[in-house]
């Protein structure tokens, strides 16, 4: 049942980031329109607008990568043939992407508190928009990594019962 919700909330993320990268098409095609056409002057506020969205896209894409499983894991050694090693193996990537997740979601508190205390040049939004999406992504990623390790050990507990 987590896992299917946990599934849901990967999907909205990817839909949000997929609706975020087509907003963030609008200032850079601004941009590149001022820049080497002419036709409509150079606005200032679109290159931080862009800045922001793109943080966001990057920070979510993070979060989408670390539920697939595609993000932080590189292969340095061969895959393992016994059960207790598999586990072993994908457990000690989890816990690390693990341990870097609490200390984002963490330490990120202060880095968006920071954040708030800020406001950008042109549009004089306030940081914080761009800067809570550190321990955002850090508590995401903790549950993420959380629940896969779960699915981890369930998938040994299986195929240990099995075999014996």
């Amino acid at each position: 049942m987590i896992g299917r919700w946990l599934e849901t909330f990967c999907q909205g993320l990817r839909y949000l980031m997929g609706f975020l990268v087509g907003i963030l098409a609008i200032p850079v095609g601004m941009q590149v329109i001022a820049r080497y056409t002419g036709i409509i002057p150079v606005y200032l506020w679109t290159e931080e607008l862009s800045t922001f969205i793109f943080v966001w896209v990057v920070m979510i894409g993070s979060m989408v990568a670390v539920w697939e499983g595609t993000h932080f894991d590189v292969r340095v050694i061969p895959d393992a043939n016994q059960p207790f090693m598999i586990f072993l193996q994908k457990a000690v990537v989890l816990i690390l992407i693990g341990v870097f997740a609490v200390l984002f979601a963490w330490y990120g508190i202060e880095y968006a508190k920071f954040g708030y205390l800020q406001n950008s040049v042109m549009m004089r939004a306030n940081l914080a928009i761009t800067f809570v999406s550190v321990p955002i992504a850090g508590a995401i990623w903790t549950a993420f990594t959380t629940y896969r390790l779960y699915e981890a050990f369930e998938q040994y507990r299986a195929t240990n019962e099995v075999s014996q």
